[in-house]
């Protein structure tokens, strides 16, 4: 969606000064005017504009037209803070305990036209436009990758374990970084990982789909490194999710297989007639949740860390996407209201909040919280506070400059 401002059309702090008005200001009045938060702004000649720029010091006089471009934002969590931003964006806000990747300040200046961002239990790694990746927060969980930082060109691709990050480059291959043991260490297949396609971590371990449908697994045995049981049904693969040590395969006609800890939802036998025509997987770190072609819910694992749905069996109908907690998951419908179940006070209990959700474009979540972003832009987050379940005052007023 794309809007056009009049310069001399907005009220500006300055007065309408345009040699002191900043671009920040036109962005806060625009939000204002149009009712949308997530806004970038170009020039009459479509170069986007610097927020701390004075409108006159980027070239534009009363009268100019600005034109203001609706962004679809996006979140990443890792056990215990959010990080949000927008696609191409030169800013990220994040929230939660420090200790997690809740401080961004010693990276802040690296960070300019982020694509995408991806979390471990406490770290975050972005991937920048040129396909170079920067990373933050706990260096023992993957924080730190001065190590590997000479071959992250080209980046594809990032995903974690609890304590370790793997990188798809171009061509195909993987470079891996963190604990050696949890997944931070793929020597031991990096023959095997050619034309590596997707890649989903455990707690401690990796599966990546090849781009012939077979799968190649690396790290910790207990948490699902081990697919030796089940490598001859696990042919023409096309996504893989994971509790805290289990995995969960759809293949291409719409089955599931599951291997690693078998009470962490690595055995699916209850419920394998059910899983048919399986369209989507979410986990929480024990239990399962498939969603099916005709957008019913089918769940299984650990009953009270949400692999038992019954309760809100009757309102799982319409789901269009699920996230999920450490124990809890939440599920939007189709009229964009939230189902929640599993512990409450790790997000399955929305009450707090539900008068709020509605509208609801994006639910992501942190360890043992929830934050789901509504049409209009506004952010609505319940769980446990100190894991991002409450944003704070500073953090808040960042999101007008995201």
């Amino acid at each position: 969606m794309i809007f056009s401002i009049w310069a001399q059309g907005l009220e500006y702090p300055s007065e309408g000064s345009t040699s002191s008005t900043q671009v920040s200001d036109v962005k806060v009045a625009a939000q204002e005017l149009f009712g949308q938060r997530f806004l970038k702004l170009s020039a009459p000649d479509g170069r986007l504009l610097d927020l701390m720029e004075s409108l006159s010091s980027a070239g534009l006089g009363d009268g100019d037209w600005i034109s203001a471009v609706a962004q679809r934002p996006k979140m990443a969590a890792a056990h215990g803070a959010f990080a949000l931003w927008c696609v191409g964006g030169g800013r990220i806000v994040t929230w939660g305990d420090g200790a997690y990747g809740g401080d961004i300040a010693a990276v802040r200046d690296r960070l300019k036209k982020v694509e995408e961002v991806h979390a471990s239990a406490g770290a975050f790694a972005a991937i920048l436009a040129d396909g170079t990746v920067v990373t933050w927060g706990d260096p023992d969980c993957g924080g730190d990758s001065a190590e590997v930082q000479e071959q992250l060109r080209h980046v594809q691709q990032v995903r974690a374990t609890n304590r370790a990050f793997a990188a798809i480059l171009r061509g195909g291959t993987v470079v891996s970084w963190g604990d050696p043991n949890l997944g931070g260490d793929c020597s031991a297949v990096q023959d095997q990982l050619r034309r590596v396609q997707q890649i989903q971590g455990t707690g401690g371990a990796f599966a990546a789909i090849l781009e012939d449908g077979h799968v190649v697994t690396w790290g910790d045995p207990e948490d699902g490194a081990n697919s030796t049981p089940v490598q001859d049904r696990l042919r023409n693969v096309r996504r893989i999710c994971s509790t805290i040590s289990a995995f969960a395969a759809i293949l291409a006609d719409g089955t599931v297989v599951t291997w690693g800890d078998s009470g962490r939802g690595g055995d699916n036998t209850a419920v394998q007639d059910q899983l048919t025509n399986v369209q989507q997987v979410q986990a929480t770190y024990y239990a399962f949740a498939a969603l099916l072609a005709d957008k019913r819910v089918v769940t299984w694992g650990q009953p009270e860390m949400g692999g038992d749905s019954t309760a809100v069996q009757d309102q799982l109908y319409n789901v269009e996407q699920m996230q999920a907690t450490y124990s809890a998951f939440a599920a939007i419908l189709a009229d964009k209201r939230v189902v929640t179940w599993g512990q409450p006070e790790m997000g399955g209990d929305c009450s707090r909040v539900r008068d709020q959700l509605h509208d609801v474009q994006q639910i992501h979540a942190s360890r043992s919280a929830f934050a789901a972003i509504l049409a209009s832009g506004a952010l609505v987050t319940w769980g446990e506070p100190e894991f991002g379940g409450v944003i704070p005052a500073a953090a808040e007023n960042q999101l007008s400059y995201v």
